[in-house]
């Protein structure tokens, strides 16, 4: 089958210094980039696409001739294109897009070249972003004089290929990028949850693309403060922000203190008011914003915010003057904003306006494929913090772990639980090092803090039982197990918790003994009435 090489299709401006070297002979002893461009030996060209503006006609008409003359087979189309100021980026751009658009490529048949040698640094940045883009479906190449050549007046040329999937090395130097940002905002923790890397991933995207508000939901401890503290530190690493983060709890602010904070005012605005001040919203000018628990907000804050977020000003309390802010918002939330449009307590509107980007932090419990580097995390940070390293011993750390993942361990505060509990064990190790009574004390207290009961009561119930059996314990069993405990703890005797416990079963026997069955469940667990009245 026989071979159709494809033509060679190329544009560019007519180079109004470089081109223009005079009529007279010695024009042939220097060299000119468009007429060097189509004397490569490696590189015929059909087509020479040569733009120029209206008062470079007369030259772009002796560089067709020159052209012709060296590279007959090469046809010269001049195009007029006229710019009333060549260092306009947005004209610049327009015009040569229209071009774009206009030319009927043929890319079956046909390769373009874009020639970026020639035309002001705008023209060949707009080159570039055309290509890049695609809206010139080609390549760039750049010419250039080689004086190691015989003949001085071709030059050299290279032809730049945009597609970076073509070139490994780039590509996973912006892979290693990627990644490297990604580590970041996960403060450094090898994350195993599948869905919650993906979630990081896009997040690192829209962090670096996008300006529009983020909306980070989630249970209380999830890490909302945490990470959009770290999505403010990537986007000041990559010059994105010029300004500082404002960390606002919406829910410490109330009535006209909550205008006065976010908005500011205006000296005597109000009693008390005895200076002005400038508020959160223009605290965060060129930086931004985290508004944690943003449902909080009432009604009249909250349309007040709309406007700021759509306009970038507001009014200052008391103030009949507008005040400019460029600020990025982070809004963070473990309500549901949705129901509470329904119930009229948020703005629709609002909802809409901050909603684009929603992310749903999962809490520890949804995310247990993470307690284990979550925890050597925590131990790391505490050494950092305290400047005491701290260890588990191998059985203390497999106990805890082993808690951590049961379903006994619900991490009601997630991660501030998982920090809590490491600083515990930090302070509390003899040596630095966390042995198996730690964790067996703090599994105590965890238990306790999270089955509502008090530390000391929960204590007793877990130092009642053998570690296989309290290990092994169902959700139903342990909370039956505990309400029992709370009974027999207000009862002198095991027949008068009895009663209580079994005060339906028990008129049904002709012969009740309340004792005997109560000893028999304790004795399923190996509690006794005599060590539960120990305690």
């Amino acid at each position: 089958m026989k071979v159709v090489m494809k033509k060679t299709i190329v544009v560019s401006l007519l180079g109004t210094q470089l081109d223009r070297i005079g009529k007279r002979v010695d024009r042939w002893t220097r060299w000119r980039p468009n007429v060097g461009l189509v004397q490569q030996e490696n590189l015929p060209i059909h087509t020479l696409y040569l733009l120029h503006d209206n008062h470079s006609r007369r030259l772009a008409n002796n560089v067709a001739v020159d052209i012709e003359s060296v590279s007959p087979e090469t046809s010269v189309a001049l195009c007029q294109m006229n710019f009333a100021d060549p260092w306009d980026f947005e004209e610049v751009y327009a015009k040569l897009y229209d071009f774009c658009e206009a030319m009927d490529f043929d890319i079956d048949n046909h390769d373009y070249l874009f020639h970026i040698t020639t035309g002001t640094h705008v023209a060949q940045i707009c080159s570039y972003l055309l290509t890049e883009s695609r809206h010139f479906p080609g390549k760039l190449i750049q010419s250039a004089p080689d004086l190691s050549k015989e003949d001085k007046t071709i030059g050299r040329v290279q032809i730049i290929d945009l597609d970076l999937s073509r070139y490994d090395q780039l590509a996973t130097r912006f892979d290693n990028a990627r990644i490297e940002d990604e580590t970041f905002l996960k403060g450094g923790i090898e994350t195993r949850n599948e869905a919650f890397n993906r979630m990081i991933s896009q997040i690192e995207k829209v962090a670096i693309r996008s300006t529009a508000p983020i909306l980070l939901t989630g249970p209380t401890g999830a890490g909302k403060s945490q990470l959009a503290q770290r999505i403010y530190q990537l986007k000041k690493r990559r010059a994105l922000l010029k300004g500082e983060l404002v960390t606002v709890n919406c829910a410490t602010l109330k009535g006209m203190n909550a205008m006065a904070a976010l908005f500011g005012h205006t000296k005597g605005a109000f009693t008390g008011a005895s200076a002005a001040r400038e508020g959160f919203l223009r605290a965060a000018d060129k930086g931004l914003l985290f508004l944690d628990e943003i449902g909080e907000l009432g009604l009249e804050e909250q349309a007040m915010l709309l406007h700021a977020i759509e306009y970038k000003r507001f009014h200052p309390v008391g103030s009949d003057k507008d005040v400019h802010s460029d600020f990025q918002l982070i809004a963070g939330t473990n309500r549901d904003l949705k129901a509470m449009v329904v119930e009229g307590a948020f703005r629709e509107d609002l909802l809409a306006r901050i909603n684009l980007w929603t992310y749903p932090l999962p809490g520890l419990k949804n995310r247990k494929e993470d307690i284990e580097p979550n925890l050597d995390y925590e131990v790391m940070a505490f050494a950092e913090k305290h400047g005491d390293r701290i260890r588990f011993n191998k059985e203390a750390r497999d106990k805890f772990l082993s808690f951590a993942l049961s379903h006994q361990a619900t991490w009601n505060s997630n991660f501030r639980d998982l920090s809590s509990a490491v600083t515990r064990l930090g302070t509390l190790a003899d040596s630095s090092r966390i042995a198996v009574e730690d964790v067996n004390d703090e599994i105590a207290r965890l238990s306790g803090m999270w089955s509502g009961s008090s530390d000391e009561d929960e204590r007793s119930f877990l130092s009642l039982l053998d570690d296989g059996v309290r290990e092994d314990l169902d959700t139903f069993d342990a909370h039956q197990l505990n309400y029992v405990l709370s009974v027999c703890d207000r009862h002198d005797s095991m027949a008068s918790a009895g009663r209580e416990l079994f005060n339906i079963s028990r008129t049904k026997k002709v012969q009740s003994n309340d004792s005997a069955r109560l000893q028999k469940y304790l004795a399923k667990f190996g509690v006794s009435w005599k060590d539960l009245k120990k305690k």
